[in-house]
């Protein structure tokens, strides 16, 4: 097989690489160890920036979104059972949250992509990155079943995730590894339940971190802070409402509606970033580089912001025959990966019961909190950085 760009993976960033491809007319093929079915139903949130549902719409997969995403004018904050409303979309210009969950963005990519006549290739074993250091690399790969084959292209794009195999394909002697590991965890809940709330809310308190999402009318998304390292047998339906109506309660008589819960699961929180993100002919982008904890919602929209200057870049070097934007692709993705770090480990901070922390440590939190009620500019940042930094 022979392709311009061959891409490992079929999550955020190697589907929206290879739909900015195709519309700049540049040859790709896909591969996901994954089914499709497990691609399109592993149950993820999801908070586009504003840029990113923009970007749905000019690339033709955005009409789903448009018809059942929830879009907010903002967040609300909440500490010491008071609660802020953020106007995102006053200090911003116009610029909204769209709720709208991440497996359902793979769905909408998926089928762009194929009704385009791409080729995404699922169920793939044994991938091998081969010759990034030449100038004819490669990626052996065997279908379920079937004989290895050697996908041959000008370039491979890494989009496999924090475990595949593209950023150990970067010697070890070349890359520099960042990670911050939090002394806390997130037991996240689906559940049958009407909206208790317009938009989501971010609350510190009573025992810690609590965030209250939506996924439709009917089925909402809640979190909780709890120990990384604890079971999810440990947290039986009722101490999980407990704990929901403890860190959420309020003082006005608001009660948070309880449904059925049909999930739950337990995440540890990290943050980590690879640099650089290339090597030769070899590009990394999305979760393969780079994780932030989902308090931030930077996750999927960090993914596509990568593969965005890379597409760009693919386009210089196809169209042009220039080659600085793709040397300069880790350099220019990582100047807004670590502004998305700081936002992200300023949020968990910020929202966080942290057991290493001193009770100044705590107090200092709810300044910090309150100074986004009583300041503009503070607002203004928090508002910015949450519906996506312009890019330089």
């Amino acid at each position: 097989m022979r392709t311009q760009v061959g891409i490992i993976g079929c999550g955020p960033a190697g589907l929206f690489l290879a739909l900015l491809l195709a519309r700049a007319g540049i040859g790709c093929v896909n591969l996901e160890r994954r089914s499709r079915a497990e691609v399109e139903t592993t149950l993820r949130a999801g908070v586009l920036e504003h840029w990113v549902a923009e970007l749905m719409d000019a690339l033709g997969v955005g009409v789903r979104m448009r018809r059942e995403a929830h879009f907010h004018a903002g967040i609300t904050l909440q500490w010491q059972r008071q609660r802020y409303h953020l106007d995102i979309e006053a200090l911003t210009g116009g610029r909204r949250v769209t709720v709208y969950p991440q497996h359902e963005v793979l769905k909408d990519l998926i089928a762009g992509r194929l009704a385009q006549g791409g080729e995404l290739i699922f169920d793939v074993e044994e991938t091998e990155i081969r010759g990034i250091d030449g100038a004819a690399p490669s990626i052996g790969f065997r279908r379920k079943g079937s004989e290895l084959e050697t996908l041959e292209c000008d370039y491979v794009v890494g989009a496999d995730g924090f475990h595949g195999p593209a950023r150990q394909a970067i010697p070890r002697s070349a890359r520099v590894e960042y990670e911050k590991v939090y002394p806390f965890g997130w037991l996240g809940i689906l559940t049958q339940a009407k909206k208790s709330w317009h938009e989501l809310i971010y609350a510190n308190q009573a025992g810690g971190f609590a965030l209250l999402s939506t996924r439709s009318d009917d089925v909402q998304r809640m979190y909780v802070q709890c120990d990384p390292a604890d079971n999810v047998e440990n947290w039986p339906d009722d101490r999980i409402w407990d704990e929901l109506d403890a860190r959420l309660g309020t003082d006005d008589g608001w009660s948070l509606i309880h449904g059925t819960i049909f999930q739950k699961n337990i995440v540890g929180l990290r943050s980590f970033v690879c640099e650089p993100m290339q090597h030769g002919k070899l590009f990394i982008a999305g979760d393969a580089a780079h994780i932030v904890p989902p308090t931030g919602a930077k996750g999927l929209n960090l993914a596509v912001a990568d593969v965005l200057v890379l597409s760009r870049a693919l386009e210089a070097r196809y169209r042009r025959g220039e080659q600085e934007a793709l040397d300069r692709y880790s350099e220019t993705c990582l100047r807004r990966i670590w502004k998305a770090e700081r936002f992200s480990w300023f949020m968990t901070t910020m929202l966080h019961d942290n057991p290493q922390e001193s009770g100044f440590d705590r107090r200092i939190h709810f300044a910090e909190l309150d100074l986004l009620r009583t300041s503009r500019a503070a607002a203004m940042s928090l508002a910015e950085n949450y519906v996506g930094l312009a890019f330089d």
